[in-house]
């Protein structure tokens, strides 16, 4: 005589983060995460992404950038994760990138801030990110970065997470060159109350007499300071693709996760091609979830069949975030998706193929075991 009980709640996430998304180019997303970073002083903040390959870019760009950033993911081993998360731990790096299945078990209290470089392929790995900021009843903020394709990603996550996400302003150039300038002053500041600069007096003294002006050379030193490519940045690197009036958002809304039209059913040959499907498996009246997507010409593609559909709750961001993240292929080279009740097809470049059969055998997909094979 067993006894059920339920428990439910209203809000998945915690009250004391500040969750905020910015819409902008894919292109201009590390332009855009960085002043976040540099506008909010962040001392420890984590960045997530979905990809082993997009951590180690990201890194890879932060680091060039000047910023002290590690990466952690699958291929790296215990000692080096270990490394990693020490250094993250005692300030060595404050910006730590890594992958959904990489950062479980990350447990730093003090991360003031978390960054959705790439929006999760999960509803649950929204709510998994974000709660490594706030700790502790403190409050963090998290960020998320969403182009003009991932707009439906996103209402679904606010909708599982039954919380309204805060539009976020990027701060204009005059602003950020403003919050430039009384932090290198604050520094400035600092260094003169803490340091013994005597000798580097010393040394304006040796360049005075090489004729220098010395209001230059200390323009020239803020140069090398703040960086070239600070001064030349441009507002409209950040814009949004398509925000230029109401009917392109009417018009976004309309459409699927990648862009594409969700009643599109593809040409004559599609349709012909469901019919043989029908008799194999047994689903003549299963009509297909169809995302179009590669413009890859079809003689480059192979179409493979994977044993998970609609009734398992499959999307097509499911399907390619999968293969992507577990070949490390790009997923916009992934092509066109139908997703039926039992089972899906999906295109992908022929060259890829002896890797996403191996790297997906065996794996799984909203929890399902995959088989997947190439299609009669």
């Amino acid at each position: 005589n067993p006894e059920i009980v339920k428990i439910t709640r209203d809000e998945l996430t915690v009250s004391g983060i500040e969750q905020l998304y910015y819409e902008v180019r894919g292109s201009a997303k590390m332009d855009v995460m960085t002043r976040l970073i540099d506008l909010h002083n962040l001392k420890l903040s984590v960045v997530f992404c979905n990809t082993k390959k997009k951590v180690d870019e990201v890194v890879e760009q932060l680091i060039a950038n000047g910023y002290k950033a590690e990466g952690i993911h699958g291929d790296l081993r215990q000692n080096q994760r270990n490394n990693v998360m020490g250094k993250f731990r005692n300030g060595q790096v404050n910006i730590l990138v890594a992958t959904d299945v990489a950062a479980r078990g990350i447990d730093v209290d003090n991360v003031e801030a978390v960054i959705n470089y790439d929006l999760p392929l999960d509803d649950e790995y929204y709510v998994h990110r974000i709660g490594r900021t706030g700790r502790a009843g403190k409050t963090g903020k998290a960020f998320t970065l969403v182009s003009g394709k991932d707009s439906a990603r996103l209402r679904e996550i606010q909708h599982y997470t039954k919380v309204r996400m805060t539009r976020g302003v990027l701060p204009s150039n005059e602003e950020m060159a403003e919050h430039r300038k009384i932090k290198l002053i604050t520094k400035i500041r600092t260094i003169l109350e803490t340091k013994n600069v005597q000798q580097f007096e010393t040394m304006l003294g040796d360049i005075e007499k090489e004729g220098l002006d010395l209001n230059k050379v200390a323009a020239a030193l803020l140069f090398m300071e703040i960086g070239e490519k600070e001064i030349v940045r441009t507002e409209n690197k950040f814009a949004t693709e398509g925000r230029e009036g109401r009917g392109d958002r009417d018009s976004r809304e309309s459409r699927g996760s990648f862009g594409r039209d969700r009643n599109s059913r593809g040409d004559r040959n599609d349709r012909g091609d469901r019919g043989d499907r029908g008799d194999r498996f047994g689903d003549r009246n299963d009509k297909p979830k169809r995302e179009k997507r590669s413009r890859i010409s079809n003689s480059e593609m192979v179409r493979l069949f994977i044993n998970v559909g609609k009734m398992d709750k499959v999307g097509p961001g499911d399907i390619v975030g999968a293969i992507a993240g577990e070949t490390g292929i790009a997923g916009d080279s992934i092509g066109s998706i139908d997703i039926y009740d039992k089972y899906s097809f999906v295109e992908i470049p022929k060259e890829s193929l002896n890797e996403v059969l191996e790297g997906m055998n065996d794996n799984t997909i909203k929890g399902r075991k995959v088989s997947i094979e190439v299609a009669n």
